[in-house]
């Protein structure tokens, strides 16, 4: 039998900004209730080293950090819901959110944290060699290459951004697009053409990567012209895939505003959506930063305000009592 759970503040996801909101809420007394979907705890539950996230000097996993950050929420009053929203009304002074369970959740509040997810290339040995070579965050992995042979694939913002920013830890960074011409920005183009620590390998296509018997680690890619059928292979000690993100927003397509990428938009500087009382954080509204310190930021931001609006509804319902 369907139950329905009610809550102040109804949080639909539960990586670093989902579960930031819920320890801010609780603290603030709305007894959140956090859905966790399909993935609990979010990308970072399947990053192996996290070496960035501030107060760890030694590096920590990913796993074990989302497990600290649910026991802290549900230790200061979060509850956690083994669900996934299938369905969601946005209409009405509450919020509510049908389960594939059945059951129904009522948010005063609502604050999104689904996430995005990383585009892959769908080839052999891509995810086998994840974590082992293959990554999709050259912010995150980087570090972890200096001195090294790297190489990233695509030829967008992402893919150029990424190339960059590898040149802080290699000397050695190859940028592979299927095509002859990049997408991305001309300023970034500028920048990469410029810069000599980078090299183009235009017209190829990954097919797979391949990994070595020794260590499992990742060794080189093989690709293929795609003007000729030429099969290639490039030896490397870490390939960046950055085809871009997919953000997790089909639930809210038509019911709220968002880019044309499928990102939620927000009031600039704040996690507030085009419906009072719903709120946005982490990578469902940021396809820039993608970091976990960012997302778990923006869910800090995301529980204030939601305290706020609810002080302020109260406020007004009060006042209207009274005249």
């Amino acid at each position: 039998m369907a139950t329905t759970h009610k809550t102040r503040m109804l949080i639909i996801g539960s990586g670093p900004a989902g579960l930031s909101a819920a320890i801010y809420g609780a603290r603030a007394g709305m007894a959140p209730i956090v859905v966790q979907g399909l993935q609990p705890g979010g990308q970072l539950t399947i990053t192996t080293d996290v070496e960035n996230y501030p107060g760890f000097r030694e590096v920590i996993q990913g796993p074990w950090l989302m497990q600290e950050m649910q026991a802290q929420a549900e230790h200061v009053g979060t509850r956690m819901m083994w669900d996934t929203i299938t369905a969601v009304d946005l209409s009405g002074d509450t919020f509510v959110a049908t389960g594939d369970s059945g059951d129904f959740y009522e948010g005063d509040t609502l604050v999104i944290a689904t996430g995005a997810q990383a585009r892959w290339l769908g080839v052999p040995g891509e995810q086998d060699l994840s974590g082992k070579g293959v990554s999709a965050c050259a912010t995150c992995d980087g570090f972890f290459y200096r001195g090294k042979k790297v190489v990233v694939i695509g030829g967008g913002n992402t893919a150029v951004e990424e190339a960059l920013y590898l040149t802080n830890h290699s000397d050695d960074v190859t940028l592979i697009h299927r095509r002859d011409s990049l997408r991305s920005e001309k300023i970034l183009q500028d920048r990469l053409f410029a810069n000599p620590k980078i090299k183009v390998v235009w017209n190829k296509r990954v097919e797979s990567f391949l990994g070595s018997a020794g260590n499992g680690e990742l060794r080189a890619v093989k690709l293929v012209d795609t003007l000729t059928g030429e099969e290639s292979e490039i030896e490397t000690d870490g390939a960046f895939v950055a085809i871009g993100h997919a953000p997790a927003t089909e639930l809210f397509r038509g019911k709220l505003a968002m880019d044309d990428a499928g990102y939620l938009l927000v009031q600039p500087g704040t996690p507030k959506t085009d419906i009072p009382g719903v709120f946005a954080c982490g990578d469902v509204m940021d396809h820039v930063y993608r970091q976990a310190i960012t997302a778990a930021g923006t869910g800090c931001m995301a529980a204030l305000d939601a305290e706020r609006y609810l002080a302020a509804k109260e406020f007004a319902e009060a006042a209207k009592v009274e005249a």
